[in-house]
């Protein structure tokens, strides 16, 4: 088969590959479509990720398909059902999973190589996170899962209380789906930053009530006081993965804040905080990683409701051949995801 592989940084090479072959517990798909995502090309451009993989490896991990092969012991799925898999399971055994801190459980099993004709869903994966997809759901919507639980796990860790002041730093997709379900779900006015105007402007078309780019407002935080009163914002969701942007976080946030630091930054950096701020204020700043299978789970609910119009954040559709192209034009903030066609 042909599948993308990572070798390091921005070094991405489409090759032929053995097709995978389910082993005891496992089941393998025909991918229908793998949708790009920013942790892929924040991992294209750094040349590798702190927890998901190592290169060389199969890349991607984004996709809904079809059944085309079952391992021996699975009872609960045939070929020809329609599904989408999460890129990760827990292991359900250790000190955090008997918590239900299921994000943090350090035996996560691991699943990359979407960007390929066929995925192979390893067992834990198939046990506790991969779902039915009806078959009146556009398979690229279905590809959103996984993207859309660990905004739902972010908002779930951020105590966001109808009509609470939310700003959102970045309008990748990310930060665009906090946009659409903070104020289409969570009743919130969702203050939207970001560089490129058209983006704002889909922003705009999934809740926001007030855009603002960047590169013409030099002082955020002071412009997100202007518009609270002086205070600053309820809640502020960081969704760029830059620590200078981090920083600007948690100077937007009022007395009281919740700062949720949901973008992932380079390995090994660091941020100054301003600890007479984070304490007379009683600033909450966290860390959110990741999801759990019951966000999963919700997270294709929300999307099959058809509630939010999900299908904006679809640039456009390009076959596998064209993937090098794509993440070049991801870097240059020409599309925000695209379908990925293994044909």
């Amino acid at each position: 088969m042909l599948a993308a592989l990572l070798y390091g940084q921005e070094d991405l090479r489409l090759e032929t590959v053995a097709d995978p072959t389910p082993r005891d517990g496992e089941v393998v798909i025909q991918v229908g479509v793998a949708t790009t995502c920013g942790t892929d090309l924040k991992v294209w451009r750094r040349g590798g990720h702190a927890k998901m993989l190592t290169p060389p490896t199969l890349f991607g991990h984004e996709a809904a398909g079809t059944i085309v092969a079952v391992g021996a012991g699975v009872d609960h799925w045939q070929v020809g059902n329609r599904i989408v898999a999460n890129n990760s399971a827990p292991c359900m055994k250790c000190f955090f999973c008997q918590r239900q801190e299921y994000s943090l459980c350090p035996n996560l099993t691991w699943n990359n190589g979407t960007f390929a004709e066929y995925l192979k869903i390893p067992a834990p994966i198939v046990e506790h996170n991969m779902l039915p997809v009806s078959n009146d759901l556009p398979l690229e919507l279905a590809a959103m899962t996984e993207p859309l639980s660990c905004v739902l796990h972010g908002i779930a860790r951020s105590h966001i209380k109808p009509q609470d002041r939310v700003v959102v730093l970045g309008d990748g997709a990310i930060g665009l789906m906090f946009v659409a379900v903070l104020a289409g779900e969570k009743q919130a006015e969702v203050l939207l930053w970001g560089g490129n105007d058209q983006r704002l402007e889909i922003g705009r078309k999934l809740g926001a009530v007030k855009t603002f780019n960047y590169h013409q407002v030099a002082n955020i935080p002071g412009m997100v006081k202007e518009l609270t009163n002086g205070w600053g914002a309820d809640i502020v969701i960081e969704a760029t993965g830059v620590p200078s942007v981090w920083e600007t976080a948690i100077a937007c946030a009022r007395p009281g804040a919740t700062v949720n630091l949901f973008g992932g930054c380079p390995r090994n950096t660091k941020i100054s905080v301003n600890t007479e701020q984070l304490h007379y204020s009683e600033l909450t700043i966290k860390g959110v990683f990741h999801n759990t299978p019951e966000y999963v789970g919700s997270a294709l609910s929300l999307i099959a409701s058809r509630k939010i119009p999900f299908e904006l954040l679809i640039s456009e559709q390009r076959p596998l051949k064209d993937l090098e192209q794509v993440f070049a034009d991801m870097k240059a903030r020409k599309v925000i995801k695209v379908a990925i066609l293994p044909c």
